[in-house]
Formats: C-alpha cells, sequence, structure tokens
C-alpha cells in the first residue's frame, strides 16, 4: 500500500512538472509524455491527471474551437463525400434537363448518371444522416444505399401523384434533388460537429 502510494506521488509530481516544463497541448500529448518516463497505461495515466484536476492542482483547459480549424476541416479529406455528392447531383440535373431522349450517343451520359442519382444518392445520404457514428463497411453502406433509395424513389413517386405536379421527370428530378441535399447536410453538420468537438 505504502509503494502503491509513493508511486502515485511519484507519477502525480512529474505530470505536473511536464505541465509546467512542456506545456502540453492536448491530453494525448500529456499521455504519451508521461508514458515515456513511466510504464504505464493511458487509462492509468488519466485516473491520476483526473485526481491531479480533482485537487485542484492542475485544470485541464478545452480549447476553442477557432473559425480557422472548422474552416479547415470543410476543405479536408474527410468532407470529400459531401462536395462529391452536391456536385454529382447537380450535374444530373443539367444532364437530364439539357441532354433529349434522342441525342444518341451522349444521352447515355444521362442515363449513367441518372442511375447513380436514383438508386444510390437518396440510400446513400440518409444512411450517413441515420448513421453519423457507426463505421459501416463498405458492403453494408452499398446494400443499405440501394434499398433506400429505392424505398425513397417509391415514396417519392405515391406522394407526388396526388400533388399538382404529378410523376414527371422534372418532379422527381428536382423532389429527389431536395432530398438529398437535405439528407446530406444533416449528416455534414453531424460529422462536422463530432469531429471538431472531439479534436479540440
Amino acid at each position: 500500500m505504502k509503494k502503491v502510494l509513493q508511486e502515485n506521488q511519484t507519477i502525480d509530481a512529474y505530470i505536473l512538472q511536464t505541465v509546467r516544463s512542456k506545456n502540453p497541448e492536448t491530453l494525448e500529448q500529456l499521455v504519451k509524455l508521461v508514458q515515456e518516463k513511466f510504464d504505464y497505461s493511458d487509462e492509468e495515466i488519466l485516473r491520476r491527471i483526473l485526481f491531479l484536476q480533482s485537487k485542484g492542482k492542475m485544470t485541464l483547459k478545452k480549447k476553442e474551437i477557432t473559425a480557422t480549424k472548422f474552416s479547415n476541416y470543410l476543405v479536408s479529406s474527410r468532407t470529400y463525400w459531401y462536395w462529391a455528392t452536391l456536385i454529382f447531383t447537380t450535374a444530373t440535373i443539367v444532364l437530364s434537363l439539357k441532354i433529349p431522349e434522342n441525342a444518341y450517343p451522349i444521352v447515355y451520359i444521362r442515363y449513367f448518371f441518372g442511375s447513380f442519382f436514383t438508386l444510390l444518392l437518396p440510400g446513400y445520404t440518409l444512411v450517413r444522416a441515420l448513421f453519423p457514428a457507426k463505421k459501416l463497411d463498405n458492403i453494408e453502406k452499398i446494400g443499405l444505399s440501394i434499398g433506400m433509395s429505392i424505398a425513397l424513389v417509391c415514396l417519392d413517386a405515391f406522394f407526388l401523384n396526388f400533388t399538382p405536379w404529378r410523376i414527371t421527370l422534372i418532379s422527381i428530378i428536382f423532389t429527389l434533388s431536395l432530398l438529398i441535399m437535405v439528407f446530406a447536410t444533416i449528416a455534414f453538420v453531424h460529422e462536422t460537429y463530432r469531429t471538431v468537438h472531439r479534436e479540440s
């Protein structure tokens, strides 16, 4: 018992000394610095840090989320899917409205974009909005995306049938585009909030 107490006092003193001398920016950096001297697990070191904080010997400060950090995240590789979704959706709208049915062979470009637009994007954005924190493998993502897309397109057509716009190319394109952009934006906001706050 006395040995454990002495060990705790030694590591506590080292933690306080490390904070004063090296001024680590994050909790993870502090843990790694302590592990360079002591063979302790992350949990054990964190327990000592929280103990020191509870005694008022040190204070853990949460870094502010700066506009720079947020803007850097917006253009990082983790958000490429959101911008790609918006660009693909816009391109599909333009191609569907500008390329006529009898314009062979370029009409196949319209078919290609239209297939992904109806069979993948609505479900993909909905899945990301519903499960922002859950890690799904690629097979699960594709399967859920296709299944959700088919369901959403069917529901969209069903409800459009009872509106003044009826089921037309333009009404389907614009309602699906709206759904895709809404779901994508919800997922993007959730993921951005979680990531930026986790890195703070």
